[in-house]
Protein backbone atom coordinates (compact mmCIF):
# COMPACT_ATOMS: atom_id res chain seq x y z
CA UNK A 1 0.00 0.00 0.00
CA UNK A 2 1.58 3.37 -0.86
CA UNK A 3 0.87 5.90 1.66
CA UNK A 4 -0.74 9.04 1.49
CA UNK A 5 0.88 13.00 2.19
CA UNK A 6 -2.74 14.69 1.98
CA UNK A 7 -0.71 17.83 2.78
CA UNK A 8 1.77 17.27 0.61
CA UNK A 9 4.19 17.53 3.07
CA UNK A 10 5.88 15.69 6.05
CA UNK A 11 8.36 15.90 8.87
CA UNK A 12 11.95 13.66 9.04
CA UNK A 13 12.99 12.58 12.33
CA UNK A 14 17.10 11.86 12.88
CA UNK A 15 15.66 7.72 13.11
CA UNK A 16 13.84 8.06 10.16
CA UNK A 17 16.60 9.47 7.90
CA UNK A 18 19.16 7.11 9.39
CA UNK A 19 16.95 4.13 8.61
CA UNK A 20 17.12 5.11 5.17
CA UNK A 21 20.74 5.72 5.11
CA UNK A 22 22.00 2.82 6.90
CA UNK A 23 21.84 -0.48 4.79
CA UNK A 24 22.07 -2.71 8.36
CA UNK A 25 19.36 -0.74 10.03
CA UNK A 26 16.19 -2.71 10.77
CA UNK A 27 14.02 -0.04 9.45
CA UNK A 28 16.36 0.31 6.00
CA UNK A 29 13.69 -1.16 3.79
CA UNK A 30 10.53 0.56 4.87
CA UNK A 31 12.42 4.09 5.39
CA UNK A 32 13.46 3.47 1.81
CA UNK A 33 10.01 2.63 0.34
CA UNK A 34 8.91 5.92 2.40
CA UNK A 35 11.28 8.44 0.85
CA UNK A 36 10.49 6.42 -2.93
CA UNK A 37 6.60 7.40 -1.68
CA UNK A 38 7.50 10.60 -1.30
CA UNK A 39 9.75 11.60 -3.82
CA UNK A 40 6.81 10.12 -6.13
CA UNK A 41 4.46 12.39 -4.87
CA UNK A 42 6.39 15.33 -4.74
CA UNK A 43 6.39 15.26 -1.11
CA UNK A 44 8.21 18.68 0.82
CA UNK A 45 10.66 17.17 3.23
CA UNK A 46 10.24 19.43 6.73
CA UNK A 47 12.67 18.83 9.59
CA UNK A 48 15.14 21.58 11.32
CA UNK A 49 18.50 22.18 12.46
CA UNK A 50 18.49 20.33 15.42
CA UNK A 51 17.18 16.98 13.10
CA UNK A 52 20.22 18.05 11.12
CA UNK A 53 22.85 18.27 13.56
CA UNK A 54 21.68 14.83 15.22
CA UNK A 55 21.44 13.35 12.34
CA UNK A 56 25.02 14.01 10.68
CA UNK A 57 26.42 13.03 14.28
CA UNK A 58 24.85 9.81 14.47
CA UNK A 59 25.87 8.81 10.73
CA UNK A 60 29.37 9.83 11.42
CA UNK A 61 29.46 8.12 14.78
CA UNK A 62 27.24 4.88 13.87
CA UNK A 63 27.74 4.40 10.01
CA UNK A 64 30.73 5.77 8.47
CA UNK A 65 33.14 9.08 9.25
CA UNK A 66 32.03 10.18 5.56
CA UNK A 67 28.26 9.53 6.05
CA UNK A 68 27.52 13.05 8.18
CA UNK A 69 29.20 14.98 5.76
CA UNK A 70 27.55 13.09 2.81
CA UNK A 71 24.03 13.60 4.34
CA UNK A 72 24.90 17.79 4.82
CA UNK A 73 25.54 17.45 0.53
CA UNK A 74 23.54 15.20 -0.82
CA UNK A 75 20.19 15.25 1.41
CA UNK A 76 20.23 18.62 3.39
CA UNK A 77 20.25 20.63 0.23
CA UNK A 78 16.53 19.21 -0.83
CA UNK A 79 14.90 19.90 2.90
CA UNK A 80 12.87 22.42 3.73
CA UNK A 81 13.98 23.45 7.14
CA UNK A 82 11.83 24.91 9.62
CA UNK A 83 13.81 27.85 11.47
CA UNK A 84 14.22 27.68 15.07
CA UNK A 85 13.20 30.86 16.66
CA UNK A 86 13.12 31.99 19.85
CA UNK A 87 9.18 31.26 20.26
CA UNK A 88 9.28 27.48 19.09
CA UNK A 89 12.46 26.97 21.84
CA UNK A 90 10.70 28.39 24.63
CA UNK A 91 8.30 26.10 23.69
CA UNK A 92 9.80 23.12 23.71
CA UNK A 93 11.34 24.23 26.79
CA UNK A 94 7.73 23.62 28.02
CA UNK A 95 6.83 20.68 26.37
CA UNK A 96 10.49 19.20 27.33
CA UNK A 97 9.76 20.09 31.10
CA UNK A 98 6.13 18.61 31.01
CA UNK A 99 7.42 15.40 29.44
CA UNK A 100 11.24 14.26 30.33
CA UNK A 101 9.70 13.35 33.55
CA UNK A 102 7.66 10.59 32.59
CA UNK A 103 9.44 9.47 29.29
CA UNK A 104 12.59 9.73 27.38
CA UNK A 105 12.02 12.96 25.48
CA UNK A 106 15.13 14.72 23.60
CA UNK A 107 15.36 18.55 23.96
CA UNK A 108 15.69 17.82 19.71
CA UNK A 109 12.30 15.93 19.79
CA UNK A 110 10.27 18.63 22.05
CA UNK A 111 11.37 21.02 19.06
CA UNK A 112 10.16 18.58 16.83
CA UNK A 113 7.05 18.77 18.46
CA UNK A 114 6.57 22.31 18.21
CA UNK A 115 7.29 22.40 15.31
CA UNK A 116 4.73 19.76 14.31
CA UNK A 117 1.92 21.09 16.11
CA UNK A 118 2.35 24.66 15.99
CA UNK A 119 4.02 25.12 12.48
CA UNK A 120 3.50 21.83 10.26
CA UNK A 121 -0.15 21.48 11.81
CA UNK A 122 0.04 17.84 12.09
CA UNK A 123 1.52 17.11 9.30
CA UNK A 124 2.78 13.27 9.02
CA UNK A 125 6.23 12.75 10.98
CA UNK A 126 8.52 10.01 9.57
CA UNK A 127 10.21 8.46 12.43
CA UNK A 128 10.97 4.85 13.62
CA UNK A 129 11.16 6.84 17.52
CA UNK A 130 8.04 6.04 19.13
CA UNK A 131 8.00 9.19 21.55
CA UNK A 132 6.24 11.06 18.47
CA UNK A 133 3.21 8.26 18.55
CA UNK A 134 3.30 8.47 22.62
CA UNK A 135 2.62 11.93 22.01
CA UNK A 136 -0.18 11.74 19.97
CA UNK A 137 1.53 12.57 16.92
CA UNK A 138 0.60 11.60 13.39
CA UNK A 139 3.16 9.52 12.53
CA UNK A 140 4.42 7.09 9.23
CA UNK A 141 6.88 4.48 9.66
Amino acid sequence: MTPRFPSGRAFCDTSFFFAALAPRDVNHARARDLLTACLDEGVALHTTWDVVSETATLLTYRLDRRAGVAFLDDVKPALAIVPTTSAVLSEAEAVFRRFAPRMRLSFCDAVSVVVLTSILRDAPCLTYDRDFTALGLTVMS
